[in-house]
């Protein structure tokens, strides 16, 4: 016990509140108030706020489920050779984190994960919007050529030197585009739950986005506090 606390107890407040953190939505900064909560929210903002979305996926491990059971093997990825569950995470291009979820064993493939979620149909409604994403996404980018810009193929071995040296720039250029995704799934592992998971995995899912927005409600509250108020701007201007 500590503080006179049980763990049992600590236990029952935290499942109280997991779901009503995971329910809450992703703040927006700048919007006080809004909140995006599903995948049709996230490609209105970024529709109407002319924002490039940037979409990866993240690996978490958990524990091995156990000996005979039904879809032991779903969870074994074949990248990390672990058991892990994906989520995918969908940024702006400051890196704040506008929505997470999408998640599935670690052997699905990042790219079905998404069209189970109904990509393809948001891309179709939003023709405007625009996405930065990995090689994982190739079929996507193939299918939305105009709005999903993914990593340009390797060319050959035997290609000239100078078609190697630009795809080596196309490359860093668009790997530049999307690093900010990256960095929000960074905040993400900051948390300990998120690093290797050990509770049960029916959880995980609505513990990672408890997490998530908990980064974004952060994320905006510092956008907020660093923008400087129209007072003060004025006053700026008036002394110079």
């Amino acid at each position: 016990m500590l503080f006179g606390v049980s763990r049992s107890t600590v236990s029952e407040a935290i499942a109280q509140l997991r779901p009503l953190l995971a329910e809450r939505g992703f703040a927006v900064p700048d919007r006080t108030g809004l909140r995006l909560r599903t995948l049709a929210d996230v490609f209105a903002y970024a529709d109407t706020e002319s924002v490039t979305l940037r979409i990866d996926g993240m690996e978490t491990q958990v524990r091995r489920p156990s000996a005979h059971r039904p879809g032991r093997r779903a969870f074994v990825s074949g990248k990390h050779k672990q058991n892990t569950i994906k989520t995918t995470t969908i940024s702006d291009g400051q890196g704040r984190t506008l929505w997470s979820g999408a998640d599935r064993p670690g052997r699905m493939h990042d790219q079905t994960a998404m069209r189970t979620e109904g990509i393809a149909e948001q891309f179709r409604l939003h023709p405007r919007v625009r996405a930065e994403v990995d090689e994982g996404y190739r079929g996507l980018a193939n299918e939305f050529p105009n709005q999903v810009s993914a990593p340009p193929k390797k060319p050959k071995n035997e290609a000239p030197l100078g078609e190697q040296h630009a795809w080596r720039e196309q490359r860093r250029r668009q790997s530049s585009a999307r690093v900010c995704v990256e960095h929000a799934n960074a905040e993400h592992r900051h948390w300990r739950p998120l690093q290797r998971f050990t509770g049960c995995r029916e959880t995980y899912a609505e513990t990672h986005r408890a997490v998530a927005v908990l980064v974004s409600d952060r994320a905006a509250r510092r956008a907020t506090f660093r923008k400087p108020s129209t007072e003060l701007v004025l006053a700026r201007r008036t002394a110079c």
